[in-house]
């Protein structure tokens, strides 16, 4: 059985397409990873939600998503990647900070994250990546993405993402969906879909109340036929190597890899995104001096 998945559907005649998962294991593992606070966890997971379910739009092998926020706030900016096949990934700037509840007794994501900007990337095999960029209309993230399909491209879009932190502080529920609606489509299937995602008030919630990802799909498409197209797996995994780390060293240049071993005789090179560490000693140095 699969932890965290993926259903992607269409309806109305495929007017309408969404896309819901649960993602509590994905969450949780980046928690463990980074050693995040309550609002980083709430933050960082949100991004990682809404990165696994961009991630089932993706439509070859090779396609990467990334989606970097950076913000006034003290979070300082989150990064999140994400494959073809719902592998996600991601960060955040500062991962310990600490902020009192917002106003509606809730972690204070929009405070930690502040003023800024969202970047998606989309690396699809062309020559040039897809590069969009909005402001953030509340750093609370759902919202951001929702000004960001509307305005970047082009696609109205409904967004909702949850991340509940328990007592513990580790993740007791994850996930989130996206409503896009086609070009051409009706507005009574809007009208309807408006209607019927105004009454979901909070995915966490009813996560809560027990309900599936399968369940909440049929709330938005309440009195509207719509049909399951795929159920996938999705999950956090990075795919650092040595290698990779190594051509990140060469990157850096040989004047600098010279002074590294004339003062520390060995590198040490973390991941952002799991933490894995990588060391060279000396004689890996001098090897891939030799190689460049």
């Amino acid at each position: 059985m699969m932890l965290d998945y993926i259903i992607r559907a269409t309806g109305a005649n495929e007017q309408v397409r969404v896309f819901i998962s649960y993602n509590k294991a994905t969450v949780q593992k980046a928690r463990e990873i980074h050693d995040t606070s309550p609002v980083a966890s709430a933050a960082l997971g949100r991004t990682l939600v809404v990165g696994s379910l961009m991630s089932a739009m993706l439509k070859n092998d090779s396609d990467l998503i990334t989606i970097q926020i950076k913000g006034d706030g003290s979070i300082g900016g989150i990064v999140v990647v994400a494959d073809n096949k719902s592998n996600v990934k991601g960060y955040v700037y500062n991962p310990d900070i600490s902020l009192p509840l917002n106003s509606d007794g809730k972690l204070d994501v929009g405070g930690a994250i502040g003023n800024g900007f969202l970047t998606v990337i989309k690396d699809l095999g062309l020559k040039n990546p897809y590069v969009g960029q909005t402001e953030l209309v509340s750093g609370e993230i759902a919202e951001d993405f929702t000004y960001y399909f509307t305005t970047s491209e082009q696609t109205p879009s409904a967004v909702a993402l949850g991340v509940l932190i328990d007592t513990d502080t580790s993740v007791k529920h994850a996930g989130g969906f996206i409503v896009q609606v086609m070009p051409e489509c009706e507005e009574g299937v809007i009208s309807k879909l408006e209607q019927n995602i105004a009454k979901i008030t909070s995915i966490t919630r009813l996560f809560e109340d027990e309900k599936t990802p399968l369940d909440i799909l049929e709330l938005i498409f309440d009195d509207i036929s719509y049909n399951i197209c795929e159920t996938r797996e999705t999950k956090f995994e990075c795919s650092c190597s040595r290698e990779r780390v190594e051509k990140a060293l060469i990157s850096i240049g040989k004047d600098e890899l010279i002074d590294i071993l004339e003062t520390d005789k060995q590198a040490e090179l973390n991941c952002h995104f799991c933490n894995k560490k990588y060391m060279f000693n000396e004689d890996d140095i001098n090897k891939v001096i030799s190689n460049n």
